[in-house]
């Protein structure tokens, strides 16, 4: 059966596809996957065909500032709204030419699409293929129970939160993603398409959707009200393990200390040290523990001059899944791949994030008791430390993220995901 993956071109999108992908392949399938460029030596190591963006923008952690210079100066929910319409909802019909153009040669049987690229609709409808979609970020499907998208907000707990959240939520709706929805309907509206009026556009992909593979356990995730049959929650999702002898882990004989504190800001919003990385190296380095710094490849040699000190490593990349089984504490900006590879490790978090939707799943964490969210993008080296110094003296935050981490164990998330696109399959194709 031929199967085509569809997703950004930015690591956080693509890289947690890639053990379902491989896994397709494995039994059997013709697997293709249409992405950005920058994604081709990656595809070739695991042995999957690139259909690369043509008509569409390839948009990439390293450069949205050089393709929007006008994107560093927006903040809160202008940056979202701006995000909203240029870098997600601009390219839907492009994405969708590009698809059409090789579908001739590539006549896929179902696409899994990341909820991100919003073309679920048009490839259902006009195409009439079988569509998985895949979400790598918190369920963002609406629910009564659950608050909007963008604010960090947790669910509402009296009649005021409950309003302020409605609030938010028709700010969200009728002027922050605005643009992007009218956007996205005048590019369905060219195809003859009609989007319904009700609903919120980050519903889409929900409803146009025959099944969802939704990332993270199920109990990471906000009370609902409703439950979609077609969401599957399958577990973390971790990037197909291809050994990498550019990333680093224990085997590199680091000193040992009685805790081991791991850092990161993450691969897209990592430019700038002094949001997260630096407050907390000034917080931590003079603490009785390994401090190991992954920096993403930026900037690493600069930090290691500014702390040579014996228990601070920095490197560029290090083996996460390996790291993290003996790290203590793991602070993040809340990025969702790391948070979920962190509690399936039993490892309690300190997250501090605001942007790219990082709001939202640290306020998960929150929720869940599984760390401390410093709800800022700019954390001060004495907040951090403070939270620090409480997961570690704090029993109830390990013990919290190990009960999440019973949540993750005995399960394959990529075979399950693998059984859910083969779950959409039309007979004949099977």
């Amino acid at each position: 059966m031929r199967i085509l993956f569809a997703s950004q071109a930015i690591d956080g999108h693509f890289n947690p596809m890639t053990g379902v992908a491989v896994r397709l392949r494995e039994r059997g399938h013709d697997v293709r996957w249409y992405t950005g460029p920058v994604f081709g030596p990656k595809l070739e190591g695991l042995g999957i065909p690139l259909l690369p963006f043509e008509r569409a923008i390839e948009h990439r952690a390293d450069n949205l500032l050089e393709l929007y210079p006008e994107r560093a100066q927006l903040k809160g929910p202008r940056a979202i709204g701006f995000d909203g319409e240029k870098i997600f909802a601009s390219n839907v019909s492009h994405f969708f030419e590009d698809i059409r153009g090789f579908a001739g040669e590539f006549p896929f049987d179902a696409a899994v699409v990341d909820s991100t690229m919003f073309i679920h609709r048009m490839l259902s409808r006009l195409l009439g293929k079988p569509v998985v979609n895949f979400v790598v970020l918190p369920n963002m499907e609406s629910d009564p129970l659950v608050p909007p998208l963008f604010f960090g907000f947790m669910p509402p707990r009296n009649p005021a939160g409950k309003a302020l959240q409605a609030a938010a939520g028709i700010l969200s709706d009728h002027v922050i993603l605005r643009p992007a929805g009218q956007s996205y309907r005048r590019q369905h509206a060219a195809y003859g398409l009609a989007v319904p009026r009700r609903g919120r556009l980050i519903d889409e992909p929900y409803r146009c959707s025959d099944a969802v593979i939704q990332t993270g356990p199920e109990a990471l995730d906000f009370p609902r009200r409703h439950a979609n049959p077609k969401v599957h929650y399958v577990g973390a999702l971790l990037p197909h393990r291809v050994r990498n002898v550019a990333s680093s882990g224990p085997d590199d004989e680091w000193p040992r200390y009685p805790a081991t504190i791991l850092v990161t800001q993450g691969t897209v919003d990592n430019a700038d040290h002094g949001k997260l990385i630096i407050p907390a190296l000034e917080a931590v380095k003079a603490m009785d523990a390994l401090v190991v710094v992954a920096t993403g490849g930026r900037g690493t040699e600069e930090l290691r001059a500014r702390y040579p000190q014996a228990n601070v490593v920095v490197r560029d990349y290090v083996d996460f899944a390996k790291v993290l089984e003996f790290t203590d504490v793991f602070i993040s900006n809340g990025g969702f791949g790391g948070v979920q590879l962190s509690l399936s490790k039993g490892v309690p978090l300190v997250v501090s994030g605001i942007n790219e939707g990082k709001s939202d799943v640290n306020a998960r964490v929150e929720y869940a008791g599984v760390g401390i969210n410093l709800k800022t993008e700019h954390p001060s080296p004495a907040a951090i430390a403070r939270a620090v110094a409480a997961v570690l003296s704090e029993p109830r935050w390990k013990a919290r993220a190990r009960h999440m981490r019973d949540q993750f164990v005995d399960s394959d998330p990529a075979a399950a995901a693998a059984d859910v696109v083969e779950g959409v399959l039309p007979p004949s194709s099977a």
